[in-house]
């Protein structure tokens, strides 16, 4: 037969548990051959006495013959059974360990697996966080340089606006001194223009006195010219008459044969077309003589007989400021004053006179030390009334200057109420008397008469640059013409 032996312990592999870790091992022993063997069984199948315990050693001994050998058969048996079982443990533990050795070994096989994948894992979620910190660090390096971009534009527009502010500064620096001096200046101009103010005052009450005096000798004088206009109105007629008497005569005599000389001097006098035809004809003394301005008009004229060879007929002249010459355009067109005297001989007059010839101009210029000087113009002439009277020189020349006070390139004709000069203010109301002013110009001899005494810094007086300076008022002036052929 065979024995049974029941063993409980931990089970190690899970292939063998069950699932609360109990394990239950049987171990099937080999029968024992002889004498031993049939007591066993008898004991086990029929004796009475059989106890499960009998294999203990302290139980109470049995029968002295047969008991005493069956135990010692007994315990011959358990302790084969004790060295089985001792070799079963053995095993088992060497099963055990290879066991646990190959558990362990699958444990850590496992664990290692398991680690591997933490390992993987980690190392992904590693280089994904590498990757999201290399692109921040990189948005970062990027952002820090655009900031470094920016802040070095920041730093050269700054530089830049500071070297702008320092120019503007060194900019506001001289505009302070220059605005320093010229309050200066303006204060020095304030000092003068007031010292010269106070003058003005003072001259324009010794002007307003003169007025006053000057009205009463121009109301005698109108008296006296209107009575002279009658006296010239009767000798008109006389002279009339005396004509008519002169043309009967000459036809009484013609019908006799005879033709006096002074038939010829008649003639001539008829045709004479301004004082150089005149002297040609013999009348060599300065004096007012009678022109044929054109076929159907005769006009009175001064004829210089003496000065450069003579023949010059005269335009303009002052000498004493007995007439005013700050006029109208009318004024100026049909001529003013007396011809033996001061006078403007008249715009349209010239315009005529210089539309048939060519002429020459001279022009006389006298200061209050006597100087005298003269400037000449080869060619002289003016245009039409449409044309504003507009002057026209050539070739200047004379002892009034290397250059002319007079504008060569031309320039139109302007009066206190026709203002046609190439200047913003009115030069005619401003420097006064009608002239060919261009830009206010060097020259007007039709200026403000002024006395001596106070002829000097006066820039509206009779003026002519180039002899005395743009402010010295001159004592006396004639404008006169000649045919540029006259010989």
């Amino acid at each position: 037969s065979r024995l049974k032996v029941f063993f409980t312990g931990v089970a190690k592999d899970k292939r063998t548990c069950s699932p609360h870790g109990q394990c239950t091992y049987t171990f099937i022993l080999p029968e024992e051959e002889g004498a031993g063997g049939g007591p066993c069984r008898e004991a086990k199948a029929g004796s009475p006495q059989y106890n499960a315990n009998s294999l203990q050693r302290d139980a109470p001994p049995a029968e002295p013959d047969f008991s005493s050998q069956k135990i010692q058969q007994l315990e011959h048996i358990m302790e084969n059974y004790t060295q089985w079982l001792q070799k079963i443990e053995n095993s088992i533990k060497e099963s055990m360990k290879t066991e646990m050795a190959q558990l362990q070994q699958s444990a850590v096989h496992n664990h290692t697996a398991a680690m591997l994948e933490m390992g993987t894992n980690l190392l992904s979620q590693t280089a994904e966080q590498t990757r999201k910190l290399t692109d921040v660090e990189t948005q970062v390096l990027n952002q820090t340089s655009r900031l470094e971009i920016q802040l070095l534009e920041n730093s050269l527009s700054t530089n830049k606006l500071e070297k702008q502010l320092m120019v503007q500064t060194n900019e506001i620096s001289k505009l302070h001194d220059k605005n320093s001096l010229l309050e200066q200046k303006m204060l020095e101009m304030e000092m003068r223009y007031r010292e010269e103010l106070e003058a003005l005052k003072q001259e324009k009450g010794s002007l307003q006195t003169l007025v006053g005096r000057q009205s009463g000798v121009i109301k005698e004088l109108e008296t006296q010219l209107s009575r002279a206009t009658g006296n010239s109105t009767a000798l008109q007629r006389q002279q009339q008459e005396m004509m008519d008497t002169v043309h009967n005569l000459l036809n009484l005599c013609s019908k006799d044969g005879v033709v006096p000389n002074s038939t010829k001097v008649v003639d001539e006098e008829k045709k004479f077309r301004d004082c150089s035809d005149l002297y040609q004809a013999g009348f060599l003394k300065n004096a007012v003589y009678t022109i044929q301005i054109n076929s159907q008009e005769t006009k009175k004229v001064f004829c210089n007989m003496e000065t450069a060879g003579g023949g010059w007929t005269v335009i303009q002249r002052r000498e004493d400021g007995t007439v005013d010459f700050q006029r109208t355009w009318k004024d100026y067109k049909m001529g003013f004053g007396s011809v033996s005297a001061e006078h403007w001989l008249g715009n349209e007059y010239v315009y005529q006179l210089t539309s048939q010839r060519q002429y020459a101009l001279r022009v006389e210029l006298t200061d209050w030390d006597g100087n005298q000087a003269f400037s000449l113009y080869d060619r002289f002439q003016i245009g039409s009334e449409k044309q504003n009277y507009r002057l026209f020189l050539k070739s200047h020349s004379g002892t009034a200057g290397r250059q002319s006070s007079l504008v060569i390139h031309g320039a139109d004709f302007s009066t206190k109420d026709m203002d046609n000069d190439n200047c913003l203010c009115k030069c005619a109301l401003m420097l006064t008397g009608g002239w060919w002013f261009d830009a206010c110009g060097p020259s007007n001899l039709n200026g403000m008469y002024f006395a001596q005494g106070q002829h000097i810094g006066k820039l509206n007086g009779i003026k002519w640059h180039y002899f005395r300076g743009p402010s010295y008022s001159l004592r006396a002036t004639a404008m006169m013409i000649r045919p540029l052929d006259f010989s």
